[in-house]
C-alpha cells in the first residue's frame, strides 16, 4: 500500500499503527530501508489517524478503528481491509461526512466497508458517489475541493487483477524476463 502511494504522493512520513507492535516496528523500519522515508510506529490508531493526510486501512476488523472525529477535512481513505460481509474499519458517521467511491456496487454493497452501514440503514445507494471506473473515465470527476473527506472502498475486482496481471505478462516478455511454464502440469 505504501509503494502504491508513493507512486502518486510525496510521501514525508508514514505512521504506522499494529496491534501488533513488533510487526510495526519491522514495517517501518522495512519502509525506512527500502524508500528511505521516516516511518514511525504508533501506540494507537488514534495517534496514528490524527494529522494523517491519508489514511489505508488493512486490518480484518467487524467493528470500526477509525472514528470520525479523528479525521478532518482533506483526509483521503483507502478502506481496504474490509472484504467480507460483517467486517468494518470505519466508524459510520465518517462514511456520511464523505465522497464514497467503491469498486463496484454488487460487491461494495454485499462485502465492503459500506455492508455494514448499508445494511443498518445509517448509508443508502444514494450516498456513494461512484464506482471507481467512473472516476478513472472521467464520467464523474474525483476530488472537487481540498477539503473534501474522500473514501476509497475497495474490496478489489476480478476483472481487474487479470488485466493487470496480462499486463505484467506482457512486460515481462517484452523484457525477456520471467519463465513460462504451463501451469496444468507444473
Amino acid at each position: 500500500q505504501v509503494e502504491a502511494v508513493r507512486e502518486i504522493l510525496k510521501l514525508e512520513s508514514v505512521k504506522i499503527f499494529d496491534i501488533d507492535s513488533d510487526k510495526a516496528e519491522k514495517l517501518a523500519a522495512s519502509l525506512h530501508e527500502k524508500f528511505g522515508v521516516d516511518a514511525k510506529n504508533f501506540a494507537s490508531a488514534e495517534e496514528t489517524v490524527r494529522g494523517s493526510d491519508v489514511l489505508v486501512t488493512v486490518t480484518p476488523s467487524r467493528k470500526p478503528i477509525v472514528m470520525s472525529e479523528w479525521v478532518t477535512e482533506g483526509m483521503h481513505i483507502s478502506a481496504v481491509g474490509a472484504d467480507a460481509p460483517g467486517k468494518e474499519e470505519l466508524e459510520p458517521e465518517l462514511l456520511k461526512r464523505a465522497r464514497i467511491v467503491i469498486d463496484d456496487w454488487e460487491q461494495g454493497s454485499h462485502g465492503g466497508e459500506i455492508n455494514v452501514p448499508l445494511s443498518n440503514g445509517v448509508i443508502g445507494k444514494s450516498d456513494i458517489y461512484a464506482e471507481i471506473s467512473e472516476i478513472v473515465t472521467g464520467v464523474k470527476p474525483g476530488r472537487t475541493s481540498d477539503k473534501e473527506i474522500t473514501v476509497f472502498d475497495t474490496t478489489g475486482l476480478a476483472i481487474q487483477d487479470v488485466i493487470t496481471a496480462w499486463h505484467a505478462y506482457e512486460v515481462a516478455e517484452e523484457r525477456g524476463i520471467g519463465v513460462e511454464f504451463d501451469p496444468l502440469y507444473n
